[in-house]
């Protein structure tokens, strides 16, 4: 099948648009779905995280939005805030041929004041978590009468965080004339009953549902539950990823395991769902720059995690379902680039180990767990550190500000300058190790667009 964005009925503005975005040509999920989905066709679209499924509702729904009809065309569904930010921000990118599209996104975690103000001065296409769009739609702040493709992002895990009957009740105010879209990296039946009720002869696409064993190194090690917490410090000690993702299945675990490794001197941070929304916006920044190389996360709270580079995924506590377990090692190994999973399991696995063989359809690989616990190193130190800024969007701080007052009146050298992350009220930037101290003492010496913010180091 053809590959190249051309072959598709895409204008000339959209296809120069992605091709700037660095779109050289169509992933397997794009080649399969975005013909059926330009077509006006419903879609049940299974493809492992990283397949460039965002694209692919997000191309469909901008080729129908009228820009001079200033009303909801759009509704995006998500599991998390993090995963609607990213879906949102992505749909900017792939409408910057288009002018005058506004996307906005409505989420728990943050104040509904603001989203008042914003959805009475009209958007495009409303990405959003259905608790808070649900809220909004009782109020009658949102409107869905004139929407014309509905999206259901990541749609096992939203049924997994319990939102089934809202995502129902919202489903019930869009016109029945719509196209629905529905992407789930896994089957269950409920999101079978899901597209049975609201999706019209839905065409069934599934995609690189395994991993390429060559691309992603996967290895299972043997161990005890008192002896887990060990192992697990003797892999990260051993294997030295830049950035990896410790998977734990409750809240109370993770919390406990990156308490441990803090302990035993790694640079570690733990995300679930009983953080505030602050902390877990910091926690993601941290991680993603490299300042902060291991997370530790339950699933749920890692849905919607974009990475680059992720060199490691650790199941401290094997996922419950296969499905998960391949779900999660999808994580790394993306993009050609080689990743490593690895699987701490005790003796109580052993079903779950035989249904992961026999989902993957290959025997599992087992490492040398008392060779590694022999041999233990201390862990290297982060190769980053973050400087938080406090200015952000809301003071015109853009990016290239930063990044000119450090490589200009600094002196700093940009290859040491890393990730910059603007919010509306503060901003963070990556700083190599070595230059740490340097970029702290010039910018709060300094100035910033012409300004003095203060500057402190996380």
């Amino acid at each position: 099948m053809p590959t190249d964005f051309k072959t598709l009925p895409l204008g000339p503005a959209m296809l120069s648009n992605l091709e700037s975005m660095g779109y050289a040509t169509m992933t397997p999920i794009q080649v399969a779905s975005l013909p059926v989905v330009l077509s006006g066709q419903d879609v049940i679209a299974q493809a492992k995280t990283g397949s460039g499924k965002t694209a692919v509702f997000g191309i469909g729904l901008l080729t129908k939005i009228d820009a001079q009809k200033f009303s909801v065309q759009a509704l995006v569904l998500c599991p998390t805030r993090e995963l609607a930010d990213q879906v949102a921000k992505e749909i900017r990118r792939l409408a910057r041929c288009m002018p005058n599209i506004k996307v906005l996104t409505l989420c728990g975690g943050t104040p509904i004041g603001p989203q008042y103000g914003s959805l009475e001065h009209g958007a495009h296409i409303v990405v959003g978590t259905p608790g808070r769009v649900k809220k909004h739609l009782d109020q009658a702040t949102l409107k869905l009468e004139n929407v014309t493709t509905l999206v259901l992002d990541e749609a096992d895990r939203m049924l997994d965080m319990g939102f089934y009957d809202a995502i129902t009740e919202i489903i019930a105010q869009a016109p029945s004339r719509r196209q629905t879209l529905l992407f789930s990296a896994t089957y269950p039946a409920a999101i079978k009953e899901l597209s049975r009720r609201f999706q019209n002869s839905a065409v069934d696409i599934k995609v690189e549902a395994m991993h390429d064993a060559v691309q992603i190194e996967q290895l299972f090690y043997e161990t005890t539950p008192s002896q887990k917490q060990a192992l697990l410090t003797a892999l990260l000690a051993h294997y030295r990823p830049d950035s990896a993702v410790v998977f734990c299945n409750t809240k109370i675990q993770c919390q406990h395991v990156a308490d441990a490794l803090v302990s035993a001197g790694f640079s570690a941070l733990a995300l679930h769902g009983d953080m505030e929304q602050k902390e877990r916006d910091r926690v993601l920044v941290l991680f993603a720059n490299k300042s902060n190389p291991i997370l530790v996360a339950t699933d749920v709270a890692a849905r919607g995690l974009d990475v680059k580079d992720l060199q490691a995924v650790i199941s401290f506590d094997l996922a419950f379902e296969a499905e998960t377990h391949i779900h999660r090692i999808g994580r790394n190994g993306r993009a050609g680039k080689a990743g490593l999973a690895l699987s701490l399991v005790t003796p109580s696995d052993a079903q779950r180990m035989i249904a992961i063989e026999e989902y993957q359809q290959t025997s599992l690989v087992y490492g040398d767990a008392g060779a590694l616990l022999k041999n233990l190193n201390q862990e290297a130190p982060p190769q980053m550190i973050t400087l938080c800024i406090d200015g952000g969007r809301k003071d015109k701080v853009r990016p290239g500000d930063i990044l000119g007052a450090l490589t200009g009146e600094a002196g700093i050298a940009s290859e040491h300058v890393g990730k910059i992350d603007i919010f509306d009220n503060h901003a963070y930037v990556a700083i190599a190790q070595s230059m740490a101290h340097k970029a702290l003492k010039r910018l709060a010496e300094g100035k910033i667009k012409g300004r003095k913010f203060k500057v402190r180091k996380l």
